[in-house]
Parts: C-alpha cells; structure tokens; sequence
C-alpha cells in the first residue's frame, strides 16, 4: 500500500479520536474551573455571613441570650443566601433555586449547636390550641408543615453509666464541663472547669482560704476593670455575659444595645473576684470528681451506639475510639498536665464534640432526601479534614453545604468551614492580650514581654479592643439630643507592630502543651500571673445558660 494511502488511513483513525480527546480535556477542564469558582464563592458567602454574626454579637448586649442569639443567627443565615444568590446570579441561580442545594448550616457555639435545615413541625395540643386558625402563624406553624429553620440547639453531650454511676456530661470549647445524673443513688448537679495544676489551703471548716495556680497566688479581690463608654470611663464588673458600669453618681447601669438602662445598686462593690470564683470551682469540681469516683469513668463507659464508636478522618484511618480502658479525668498524671491537648480528658472532650456533630448532621443532611423536590442527587455528609475538624473544635464556627448543581462533567459537592475568633461566646487562650505602660497591646508570644514585666499593667480581651456603638443621649457627656449612633472603642489600647501587625516577635511555645504552660516556662512571675487572672476573669464573667442570672449576679454583692 502506498505511504499515501496510509497516511489518508491514519487522518481518518486519528482524527476523529483527536477532536474526542481534545473535546474531553477542555471539558474537564472546564469543570475543574467551576470547581473551584463555586468553592470560591462558597467560602466567600459562608465567611461573610460568619463575619455577619460576629460584628451582630460583638455590637450587641443581649446576644447571650437564646431569642438574640437566634436572631443573630437567622440574620447570618440571610448574609449567606443573599451573597451566595449575587455570588451565583451570572452561573444562572437565584436565591430561592439555591435553598434547594443547600442542605444544611452549622453554626458551632459555646456548649452546642445550630443546624439550619428543612425539618417537620410537630405541636403539641396545648400549643395549637393557642395558634388561630388562618392566620400567617397558622399556615407557617401548623402541624405536618415542612418548615426551613434552626433546630432545637444540641448540646456537645455524653451519657456515662456503671454500676454506680449514671450521669450525663455536657462538654465546651474550652474545659468547662456540667455534670448531671445520680451517683449512688443520689442526684448530682455540678459544674466547673478541669483544671489539676491547683494547690488550695483550707481552714479547719473545710473552706478555701487561698489558691495557687501554676505557681502564681490568685488574688481573692481584684480592682474593678475600667473601660470607655461614649467619652467618659468608667469602672464595671462583668457578671453572666454582662457588663454593669459604676456611674460617677455611684449609681450603676448596663448597656443594651447601646441603650443606657439604669441597674439596681451593687452595693460597695469595689473589686472584683471572679478570677478567685473560677479557680475555687475549679478545685471544687477535682474534688467532686475524684470523692464520686467519676475519675474512673473511661471512654468504654460512654453510650455511644455500637456502629459509632470509632471515629475516623478523611482516610478511614481510626483517631478515636470509644472503647478504651483508660481514664478520661485523667488529673495529676505524671509528666502530663489535664488541661494538655494531649491529655486523656481533651482527647475525649473533643471526640465526643465531632461526634455529637458527625451524628446529627449526617442525619440531617440524609433527610434533606425526602425533603428536596425535583432535584436528582443524592445528599450526603462529605468527611471532613482534620484540619477542618480542628478549626471546628477549638472556636465558633459556621459549616455550609452546597450539594447538587451541575458542572458538566461531575455534579457540585462542596462544604466551607470558617472560623471565628472574635466573638461573645468563647474566650480561648489566644484571647486573651496583655497590655504595657506605653499603651500597647502584645500577644502573650511576644518576646519583649518575657525577659522583664516591670512594664506590664493588665491583660484584656480581644472582644474589647472592637469597636463598640451607643445611642443613649447621655451617656459619655455626648448630649445628642437626636439620640445618634456614635462610635467609641472601650478598651483605646494600640496594637504593638512587632507581635500584632508583623508578628516578628513572636516565641513558639515549644514543647509546652497549651498557653497557660508556655507562660508558666517562662518563669516572669509578673506575666504569669496577669495572664492567668486575666484569662480566668474572662471565662467566668462570660454568660452560662446553666446560671440563675439574678441570684447569680446577687452573690457579687453579698461577698463584698
């Protein structure tokens, strides 16, 4: 045969397998694009509306509460559709398209969380005996009705149970723990955080006289904390999530969302011992631990459904087990602290967290099947990273899923983790500032404040150097007889270039398990010590539902 005529025979074969091929890679070329465009404007729409809710807490007073936190939540969750519908109005979606590929949110908080996701009502008698029939509430809440919104909140909790012991302990972002049940047959209800670098000495009635934490004396009466409202300073005290400010009458007042309100006196008030408070629970919960033989309660004592025992990551590969023998409030263990992130008690506080989690979300987003209309895929829970998970586990953070839209050669199965470190919920070690004479605010890594702390006056809250509004008229000598928003920033402290901007000087913590044990290694009894009252001040002020506000808030005044 000619070379011709084979030639004309090798454009025919290969032509055509040419044009498929080449076909085949631009589009997969093109779906790898889409890919990461839509991963693009995911993570946009989730980190704004994440932002959303830190700029709506951190300006508002009564976010603690549940009806504002809601709030605050659902108002997020509009952030995210709107952006995620402008994000994806040239792809050809709008809003409403776009709710029926999002199967669920997570909002992570404190103690628990909120899943937004489609769910169907169920009242009970007395509740629809008090909804009129044909109104708006009885068309959107009637029972059967599928409804769109945030589930009850589910707490990061764990059931335990041996022969003596049956309890349920409800896990945080931080170690503070509540456990309630029977031990022996008696009802227990305690709270507090694990801490076991504690020395406390007790007078002959058993009382707690002094306490020594990490070898620092934790003062009993600290002054009162002073900030700026409006244009003046004043002194305050912050009890269960709010702050309430001495005015220069002697009188006492709160803020609600920029709104001055006058508060019942506190009496002489004059300092503040919440520091002490934290510490001195602390010591009382060890020692209800270890005298109620809850110490000796291990991970294979937890009711954990027999086919979700064992967690894995993202490779199928095991990280956790609840099957183990060994002990989870694993307090004065030789050579390793229980406040470590490696310590037995942290290993299974956050194992019960991504548990409790895992579960119910896959749940949630399983049933998003029977609840999606005409669209054809299958919603699933992706596995997370765990670099994800770690993010998830140590702040409050938004997950959002974006499930089933076409991008040519695969169908869309994207989720967006975001992280927020400056909010009301959770004060973490990274929170926390120390500030110099100079006016500066450093991280607790910045080199300059280990070698001398003859400079350093204070510690203070990362929340409190944001930028706060009020609208009362007289509050700060401003006299706006129009009741303006103004704009002030409580705590007016500058940012050290070197630590916060540049982060030049910043120390690793080295071989040190956690913050409070870096500070502790670096031996400035001045830095240690401002640290850790500053830290524990912060933790207790901070609001917990599990506290009757008004007795709670009483206690200040009887102890002063």
């Amino acid at each position: 045969m000619k070379i011709q005529s084979l030639a004309v025979i090798f454009i025919i074969i290969i032509l055509p397998i040419s044009i498929i091929v080449s076909e085949y890679i631009q589009g997969q070329m093109q779906t790898l694009r889409l890919q990461i465009s839509y991963d693009s404007k995911l993570d946009d729409a989730t980190y704004d509306a994440i932002k959303a809710f830190q700029l709506n807490t951190v300006n508002s007073s009564s976010s603690n509460y549940a009806d504002s936190k809601l709030r605050d939540i659902e108002a997020s969750v509009n952030t995210f559709f709107n952006l995620i519908a402008t994000n994806f109005n040239m792809a050809g979606y709008n809003k409403d398209v776009l709710k029926d590929y999002v199967p669920a949110l997570v909002y992570t908080m404190y103690d628990g969380f909120y899943i937004y996701s489609p769910y169907t009502n169920t009242l009970d008698e007395e509740t629809s005996s008090q909804i009129t029939p044909g109104t708006d509430t009885d068309i959107k809440y009637s029972d059967g009705i599928r409804v769109t919104g945030l589930k009850p909140y589910i707490y990061y909790s764990c059931r335990y149970t041996t022969a003596a012991i049956d309890v349920v302990i409800t896990y945080s972002l931080d170690n503070y723990v509540t456990i309630q049940g029977t031990v022996n047959g008696n009802a227990v209800n305690k709270e507090g955080y694990v801490l076991d670098n504690l020395t406390a000495t007790k007078d002959a009635s058993g009382n707690i006289t002094s306490i020594t934490y990490r070898g620092q004396t934790i003062s009993e009466n600290e002054p009162l904390q002073q900030e700026r409202v409006g244009n003046a300073i004043y002194k305050y005290i912050k009890i269960n999530g709010v702050k309430y400010y001495q005015d220069i009458d002697g009188s006492w007042f709160s803020l609600f969302n920029g709104t001055k309100l006058k508060q019942d006196s506190m009496g002489n008030l004059t300092t503040d011992n919440s520091a002490y408070r934290l510490y001195e629970e602390a010591v009382e919960l060890r020692d209800f631990i270890i005298g109620n033989g809850l110490n000796d309660l291990t991970p294979n004592d937890a009711v954990i459904p027999g086919d979700s025992r064992n967690i894995e990551d993202d490779n199928g590969n095991i990280v956790y087990s609840f099957t183990g023998e060994e002990k989870i409030f694993d307090y004065n263990t030789t050579g390793r602290s229980i406040e470590d992130s490696n310590s037995n008690f942290n290993q299974h506080r956050l194992a019960v967290i991504r548990y409790v989690i895992e579960r119910n979300l896959s749940i949630a987003i399983a049933n998003y099947n029977n609840y999606s209309t005409g669209i054809m895929t299958n919603f699933q829970m992706p596995r997370l990273k765990e670099e994800e998970w770690d993010s998830l586990l140590s702040n409050i953070s938004m997950i959002s899923f974006l499930q089933g839209l076409n991008i040519g050669g695969k169908v869309y199965n994207g989720y967006s983790v975001v992280n927020n470190n400056k909010n009301e919920e959770v004060v973490t070690e990274e929170s926390i500032y120390i500030v110099t004479n100079d006016n500066y605010y450093h991280r607790i890594t910045d080199t300059n404040l280990v070698a001398d702390g003859s400079n350093i006056i204070g510690g203070v809250l990362n929340i409190d150097l944001e930028r706060k509004q009020i609208i009362d008229t007289d509050i700060g000598n401003y006299n706006d007889a129009n009741g303006s928003i103004r704009y002030y920033y409580p705590k007016n402290y500058l940012a050290c270039y070197n630590c916060i901007v540049g982060q030049g000087s910043i120390n690793n913590i080295g071989d040190a398990k956690s913050i409070s044990q870096y500070v502790q290694n670096t031996g400035n009894a001045t830095l240690a010590n401002v640290y850790y009252t500053t830290l524990a001040r912060e933790r207790y002020s901070m609001y917990k539902v599990s506290r009757d506000s008004i007795t709670f808030k009483n206690s200040f005044k009887v102890n002063h």
